[in-house]
């Protein structure tokens, strides 16, 4: 119940259309009452035998706001123009009248519909803007927590199912109950013992349509995360397909999609089952109340004059014709609940998402920093992903940057190197100690200020499917001059090959830079370090990867880079950092050596190993 009324508060934004909805949606169904009642006047005047005898029609009754006064009012009007012009011309009055009445039903019906199309898109626009924003805004943490296919899966085709599941029955949950309400006020009036019968076998029936509603939502729950679990298998293997090729694993992954993709249509199946069972069930239990209301109704027709519980039969006619008017509602309310169900499980995995924290936060009274004028300093830092006491993944660092520096980071892999660089744009927040920015712990500033003074260049290029102008300026405010992106392009070695592209500075690179080759893709990202122009840089060695021409312009540019910043490179290979101002050597979280070049190799400790090694 708490994810449905979560729902509905997307709702607020559309006040307007919402009411409008509801009146529309209202008056569709007045008019529909309203073709039906005319059969009770109609029945009950135009055939009897004593009508053509009136002289006179039944007299106005006094004015008070009630059903009574209405049905007394149509009653004179009707009587005295069947006395006035009769049977026949009453008999062409009552089908126009039914005809304008049943215009006016589905002129109202389309302009409800009219304006649920913006209510309905825009609650989902809301949401995936929501899920969106959500996903942008947790921290690093959040993600090695959760596998990647289950997440985009959550992020479409859940919300899809909130779409379909909750956000377009979301009418059929506001007409039917309106339907269903009205038209038993109206059956009340006509017979309240009859109505109160009608309501009695309802309950029964919504007990057994909860029941099933209830294992449909958590069949589609296990439904969702299984589809996850698919979408994350179909990810695995689309980046992994040259190593599966290389390896000749087809086959394997064939036989384990498989398997998990039988699992998924196992759980459909129960799941689809139960909804296909929903509208026959319900119109054969309406049709079990119908029966019993017909049997029930028809012995209080047949019951003697005088009796209190008897009804006229043009009643009973008016109140059947009624009742049969709810059972469509009724089916389509039942069906609706069961979509209602699916989407409330889907909307339960997707407020995981929603739901998540983000320990990575602006202070209430944060800082903002604009400059980096004097050092960085890591005071007796420690940190751990999971942990603390079982798996540190640093422990008591302690280094002092200053200003226009180079510190670089060597090391075997898992000795902490890319951590102790996540930990000062604040992808992660220390755990014990601080680290400091001119004094100043980084948790105290804004973050995205924080951040703006940093350029971090990666060993795997990250590029998105956009203009090689585009990927430049990413991240910058505003409109950037193409004057200064090729600057930076040109500082970067870029300039010369995005030139003899198709469309130059214009031209599509492709899924994630496909369409350029290693070197040129890490230039791109080095392009856009430069243009970002920031006090800091943090580099996880960009050449590792390169064959020797590439790797060549990339260094040169990468030096360009350095020109008058303070930098972290984290090393593969040691030749790129003899001219560091110094060098820490990690193991297991914990510095084991530091100085520059040529006091770690004269100390003959783990750095002239390593360096050894490479040399060998």
């Amino acid at each position: 119940m708490g994810g449905f009324l979560r729902i509905l508060a997307y709702l607020k934004r559309y006040k307007t259309l919402t009411f409008l909805n509801v009146v529309f949606n209202v008056l569709t169904v007045i008019f529909g009452l309203f073709s039906v009642a005319m059969l009770i006047p109609f029945l009950s005047l135009l055939f009897e035998t004593d009508t053509t005898e009136m002289a006179v029609a039944p007299p106005i009754p006094e004015f008070k706001f009630s059903i009574d006064y209405l049905v007394g009012l149509g009653k004179h009007h009707f009587v005295q123009y069947i006395i006035q012009n009769g049977k026949f011309a009453t008999l062409g009055l009552v089908c126009v009248v039914i005809i304008v009445v049943f215009l006016l039903k589905n002129l109202f019906r389309y302009l409800a519909q009219f304006v649920m199309a913006p209510l309905r898109n825009g609650v989902v626009l809301d949401i995936r803007n929501r899920v969106y924003q959500k996903v942008t805004s947790l921290p690093l943490s959040f993600f090695s927590k959760e596998r990647r296919g289950d997440l985009m899966a959550r992020m479409t085709q859940d919300v899809q199912e909130v779409e379909y599941g909750i956000i377009a029955t979301l009418e059929t949950m506001i007409v039917e109950p309106v339907t269903i309400i009205l038209s038993l006020g109206v059956m009340f009036y006509l017979s309240p013992q009859l109505t109160m019968f009608v309501l009695l076998m309802i309950l029964i029936t919504a007990l057994i349509i909860g029941r099933i509603g209830k294992s449909l939502k958590r069949a589609s729950k296990k439904g969702q995360a299984k589809m996850g679990e698919l979408v994350s298998l179909i990810d695995e293997t689309l980046l992994g397909l040259k190593i599966m090729k290389a390896f000749t694993a087809e086959k394997r992954l064939e036989a384990r999609f498989d398997k998990e993709n039988r699992a998924y249509m196992d759980i459909m199946n129960r799941m689809l089952r139960r909804k296909f069972a929903s509208s026959p069930l319900t119109e054969f239990l309406a049709i079990v109340i119908l029966v019993i209301v017909l049997w029930y109704g028809g012995k209080m027709v047949l019951a003697p004059d005088g009796v209190t519980a008897k009804i006229l039969p043009e009643v009973f006619i008016g109140f059947m014709v009624i009742f049969s008017q709810l059972i469509p509602p009724a089916k389509n309310f039942s069906s609706a609940y069961y979509n209602i169900q699916k989407g409330l499980a889907s909307h339960e995995r997707i407020e995981t998402i929603l739901d998540a924290t983000s320990e990575v936060t602006d202070s209430p009274d944060a800082k903002s920093i604009d400059r980096f004028e004097h050092q960085i300093e890591f005071k007796n830092v420690s940190f751990a992903y999971y942990n603390f006491d079982n798996h540190p993944v640093l422990q008591n660092i302690n280094v002092v940057i200053k200003k226009g520096k180079m510190l670089a980071l060597v090391g075997s892999s898992g000795s902490g190197k890319t951590t102790f660089a996540d930990m000062l744009p604040r992808f992660y927040d220390v755990l014990k100690g601080g680290i400091l920015i001119d004094g100043i712990d980084t948790r105290e500033y804004k973050l995205r200020e924080l951040r703006k003074l940093m350029g971090i260049v990666t060993q795997e290029p990250v590029l998105f499917n956009d203009s090689v102008h585009n990927n430049i300026t990413f991240g910058m405010d505003g409109d950037v001059p193409r004057e200064e992106v090729i600057r930076a392009a040109k500082i970067a070695n870029a300039h010369e090959f995005i030139d003899r592209l198709e469309h130059g500075y214009d031209t599509n690179i492709g899924d994630r830079g496909t369409k350029l080759s290693g070197g040129e893709r890490q230039r791109l990202t080095i392009a856009r370090a430069v243009l970002s122009d920031p006090p800091i840089l943090i580099l996880d060695e960009a050449t590792s990867s390169l064959d020797t021409k590439s790797e060549k312009l990339v260094q040169e540019a990468i030096y360009k880079l350095m020109e008058n910043r303070t930098t972290i490179v984290i090393a593969h290979r040691l030749s790129t950092i003899q001219y560091a101002d110094e060098i820490l050597v990690m193991q297991s979280g914990e510095i084991i050596e530091r100085g520059n070049h040529i006091s770690l190799m004269a100390k003959g400790g783990a750095y002239k190993k390593l360096v050894d090694l490479q040399a060998f």
